[in-house]
C-alpha cells in the first residue's frame, strides 16, 4: 500500500501525489496519470500493482489546481463532475497541470529511468508528456481521449510510445486511431476488441482479457525502456 505525499511544481504550487514503492530495489520510476475521476481507489490499485511489479510509482492529483480531494466513482453524475473538472484544468493558462506532471516525473526519477502511463484523460496527458516534458524514457497512453485528433495527433513524441485503444470506443473512433497510426509510424499502436475504459475493473466497460493483454504488453515495453 502506498501513501500520499506533497510535491511542489516549478511554479511553487504544492499538490498531493500517491506514491507506491516496491519491496526491493526499484526497476525504475513510473508516473501513473488518473482518469477524470481523481486518484481514486482504482488508480491507487493500479499504482500498487505496478509497484508490486518493481516500479516506484507516483500518481499525481491532476485536478488539484482546480479542486482538492477529488475521488469519484463511475456513475453518470460522477462522469459529469469529472468532465467539468477536466475542462477546468484544460482551461488553465499554459503550462498548467503539465508543471505538476513534470514534478511527478522528477520525484519518480530517484528510482532511475522513468516511464509514464495514463488512462482516458490521463492517456491524453501521457501523450502530451511524451511530446513536451523532460526526463522520460517511455510512455504508455491507454485510450487517450483526444490524442488521435486535431493538434494533439500531430505532436511529436520524444520517447518510445505504446498506445492502447479499444475498437468499440465511441469516444475515440477507430478511423481516427488508424489515421493516428499512419501519421505516427514510430508509435506502437495496439487495438483491442473492447470499449473505452476496458482496463478499469470498476466500470461496466471492463474487459478482463484486454486489460490483461495490455498490461502484459505494457510491462514488456517498460522492461525494455525503463528497466
Amino acid at each position: 500500500m502506498g501513501q500520499f505525499v506533497n510535491l511542489t511544481a516549478s511554479d511553487g504550487f504544492t499538490f498531493p501525489a500517491y506514491v507506491a514503492q516496491p519491496t526491493g530495489t526499484p526497476k525504475g520510476g513510473l508516473v501513473v496519470l488518473q482518469e477524470i475521476f481523481g486518484v481514486n481507489s482504482h488508480i491507487r490499485s493500479v499504482a500498487d500493482g505496478y509497484a508490486a511489479d518493481g516500479y516506484f510509482v507516483v500518481a499525481p492529483t491532476t485536478f488539484h489546481r482546480v479542486q482538492a480531494g477529488v475521488e469519484l466513482g463511475y456513475t453518470e453524475a460522477d462522469m459529469s463532475t469529472g468532465f467539468g473538472l477536466k475542462t477546468a484544468v484544460e482551461g488553465l493558462p499554459a503550462p498548467g497541470v503539465m508543471n505538476d506532471i513534470q514534478a511527478a516525473i522528477d520525484h519518480a526519477a530517484q528510482a532511475g529511468k522513468v516511464g509514464i502511463l495514463g488512462y482516458c484523460w490521463g492517456g491524453l496527458l501521457t501523450w502530451r508528456s511524451a511530446c513536451q516534458l523532460q526526463g522520460l524514457s517511455a510512455a504508455v497512453p491507454f485510450y487517450g481521449g483526444g490524442m488521435t485528433a486535431g493538434d494533439d495527433a500531430a505532436r511529436k513524441p520524444q520517447v518510445p510510445v505504446l498506445a492502447h485503444f479499444g475498437d468499440q470506443d465511441h469516444w475515440i473512433p477507430l478511423d481516427t486511431v488508424e489515421a493516428f497510426r499512419q501519421a505516427q509510424p514510430g508509435v506502437e499502436v495496439q487495438v483491442y476488441a473492447a470499449n473505452h475504459g476496458f482496463n478499469c475493473d470498476q466500470r461496466g466497460s471492463y474487459d478482463a482479457a484486454a486489460a490483461q493483454l495490455a498490461r502484459e504488453r505494457t510491462l514488456a515495453f517498460l522492461s525494455r525502456h525503463v528497466g
